[in-house]
């Protein structure tokens, strides 16, 4: 599935599938402003931090459509401000702004940093960070597949497949890795309340895949555990630390304590762009807080008592030492995160400048 995430270049608007109303209705937003994609982004028409970061770079290409006159450069450094900070806690939101930030520089340095030279540049950079992000993913899948044993049933929380990537998955592309390898796999699938992306967008994801898989309660996970009817967890995520603590869907700390707990491996599927090396742990990475109404509604109907507040935390944060490892693009990283997260970050790094200096060659530039 990578059809979710689509743009038009001759219409100029980025078609987003509207997340919010699955399984039951399979419907599209059309965005053609930063208006338009902070809503999506914000009201979780879109969600997943490597598809928030594709969205966004999206977002840049129409931010640049809208500025006009001698002031464009300064309307476009507003707008990319207000896109980057959309949402808090998903590091590829401001990942992806930046990196379309710095091509908007290098073309300055070329000397092709007009308006009309650099729409092009956004366009082809954009599409670019969405093919990365899908070979990405399948890469990764490639390595978490070999975690998985055949007969393994894996248990994941929230939705960290195709629907939250530019396609394929994180955790949900460790699952379909195994089977690709020839091994059996089921999933648990945790409701995760309150937006219920396990038991909405996860369980209608595999369903279509023909991957076996059981929607389970939240709270029901000991239980779960404790009968041997998972063995291994698999999770995505939304801001990896320096240290190799993980933020995550709302529940995602419990769930690992408990896999502490039974001995059950306990595996974060995230691609590189998701590390964010600038904050040293977890206690540095800020935790979203969304509407109430999520929590004391479904759809119109009240569930909680007018008036009596309710925590709606979006993310928590899962300690480093509760990870038995970081599933990347670059391998499957080991304790202690913080060397392997260095290496693997300088890797990809050292990567991208031969890659720029192969291009720059090609061009004479």
């Amino acid at each position: 599935m990578e059809d979710h995430i689509r743009f038009d270049r001759q219409d100029l608007a980025l078609h987003l599938l509207d997340q919010r109303v699955l399984p039951e209705q399979e419907a599209d937003i059309v965005c053609r402003t930063t208006d338009d994609v902070i809503y999506a982004l914000q009201t979780m028409v879109v969600r997943g931090a490597p598809a928030i970061g594709v969205t966004a770079a999206w977002g840049c290409a129409l931010a640049l459509n809208e500025t006009s006159g001698p002031e464009w450069a300064t309307q476009l450094e507003e707008l990319l401000d207000r896109l980057a900070h959309a949402r808090p806690t998903a590091v590829n939101l401001r990942w992806a702004v930046d990196r379309m930030r710095k091509c908007w520089w290098k073309a300055m340095n070329n000397g092709g940093g007009d308006r009309q030279a650099l729409m092009p540049i956004f366009l082809d950079e954009a599409a670019k960070m969405q093919a990365e992000d899908v070979e990405a993913c399948k890469t990764l899948g490639r390595f978490g597949g070999e975690c998985l044993q055949d007969g393994d049933c894996v248990l994941t929380h929230c939705n960290a497949g195709a629907l939250a990537t530019a396609g394929y998955g994180t955790a949900l592309g460790v699952i379909r890795g195994a089977i690709e390898q020839g091994k059996r796999i089921t999933v648990i699938a945790d409701e995760t309340r309150p937006f219920l992306q396990g038991a909405r967008l996860t369980a209608w994801e595999l369903h279509k895949d023909n991957i076996p898989v059981t929607v389970a309660c939240d709270n029901a996970c000991a239980l779960l555990m404790s009968k041997g009817l998972v063995q291994r967890v698999v999770v995505g995520a939304d801001r990896i630390a320096a240290n190799g603590d993980a933020a995550n869907k709302i529940g995602t700390f419990g769930v690992a304590l408990l896999a502490k707990h039974f001995n059950i491996p306990f595996y974060v599927a995230a691609p590189l762009s998701t590390i964010d090396p600038t904050t040293p742990d977890g206690s540095g990475i800020p935790i979203e807080q969304r509407p109430e109404r999520e929590v004391t509604h479904v759809g119109n109907t009240r569930l909680t008592p007018e008036g009596v507040p309710v925590y709606n935390f979006a993310f928590d944060v899962t300690p480093a030492e509760l990870i038995s490892g970081i599933i990347t693009e670059k391998g499957v990283l080991q304790p202690p995160y913080g060397l392997a997260i260095w290496a693997a970050l300088n890797e990809a790094s050292a990567a991208s400048e031969a890659e720029d200096t192969a291009a720059n060659g090609k061009t004479g530039r």
